[in-house]
């Protein structure tokens, strides 16, 4: 609650020659917003009464600096509206757990993987919830049920697209696991028809191949490299499955599956193995290896293109 506002006024003694401060002491004294509007109307009254006190611009000028001090409390309309990006995060956090990242962060790669620069298709657009069916998005099923209940929740408040959905869903998985902090544009449209199929990276291409492949889709060696670099998470065995750092590239470098061990053969896929056999992809492991900063801000923005690559967009 609002405390009353506190006047301090003094008997007017004071001659038609008294100076400004004096005439200061008329005016009220804000305690708190409750009232205030009523001493900006008394205050008016007060400097109205008198022109030998104060001229028209002096007293527009006292009666303007008290107005601001009222309006100080008066709460901006706008402010009290949902935001939709926090809407959609929310409804989110409220379905994901660490668990889960991996498969989310799977979810947005294959969904905007399907990218095709020559055809201008596919893209980040929800067409995925048509493609589950197909061999290389075998075990998405879960996290597509994972993000249907969060759309049921969100849909009560706002309608979001699939392609919002997850591609936000991917910027939480991150952040919840330690890595960046990277904002989401919204306002996606959701594909009413699957993608062309064959346009995701084989896991079993070698570097040559997996640079032409990325290519095609408008990203450079470096951006293969760092996009890469969220196997960081999942059950791929680099280090921690649950925290987003820079152990993936760290773990490249050492080659363990190279070891007589049974288990380093787990480590990894194909494609990621292959990358180190790469002299222009090796220079980017070891940059990142060496520093992580580096890779949060690289993997950023390069998230933010791959999630924006292919979208068709509301109209404002």
């Amino acid at each position: 609650m609002w405390a009353t506002t506190c006047f301090s006024i003094t008997t007017a003694t004071t001659s038609p020659r008294s100076d400004v401060s004096s005439q200061r002491r008329l005016l009220p004294r804000p305690c708190a917003a409750a009232g205030a509007a009523a001493a900006a109307a008394r205050t008016s009254s007060l400097l109205s009464t008198d022109n030998s006190y104060l001229s028209y611009g002096k007293r527009s000028l006292v009666l303007s600096t008290v107005l601001s001090l009222v309006l100080a409390h008066v709460p901006i309309a706008n402010a009290s509206e949902p935001n939709e990006l926090l809407v959609i995060q929310n409804g989110v956090r409220s379905v994901l757990s660490k668990a889960k990242a991996a498969g989310i962060l799977r979810l947005v790669f294959h969904d905007a993987g399907t990218f095709d620069l020559d055809s201008k298709s596919g893209g980040m657009n929800g067409s995925i919830i048509y493609e589950l069916d197909r061999p290389e998005n075998a075990g998405l099923s879960k996290s597509v049920k994972v993000l249907e209940k969060a759309k049921l929740e969100i849909d009560n408040i706002q309608k979001v697209s699939w392609a919002d959905l997850i591609a936000v869903a991917g910027a939480e998985a991150v952040a919840l696991c330690g890595g960046p902090t990277i904002p989401i544009r919204i306002g996606r449209v959701d594909s009413s028809i699957p993608d062309a199929a064959g346009n995701l990276p084989e896991e079993t291409l070698d570097a040559s191949a997996l640079k032409r492949c990325f290519q095609n889709k408008g990203f450079s060696t470096q951006e293969l490299v760092v996009l890469s670099g969220a196997h960081t998470i999942g059950n791929k065995g680099f280090k921690n499955p649950f925290v987003f750092d820079n152990s993936y590239f760290k773990i490249l470098l050492e080659k363990p599956w190279t070891s007589s061990s049974g288990m380093s053969n787990m480590i990894g896929l194909p494609s990621d193995r292959a990358l180190v056999e790469d002299d222009e992809c090796l220079r980017w492991i070891n940059t990142y290896a060496g520093d992580q900063l580096k890779f949060f801000e690289d993997f950023k923005k390069t998230y933010i293109k791959l999630v924006n690559t292919g979208s068709s967009w509301q109209r404002s």
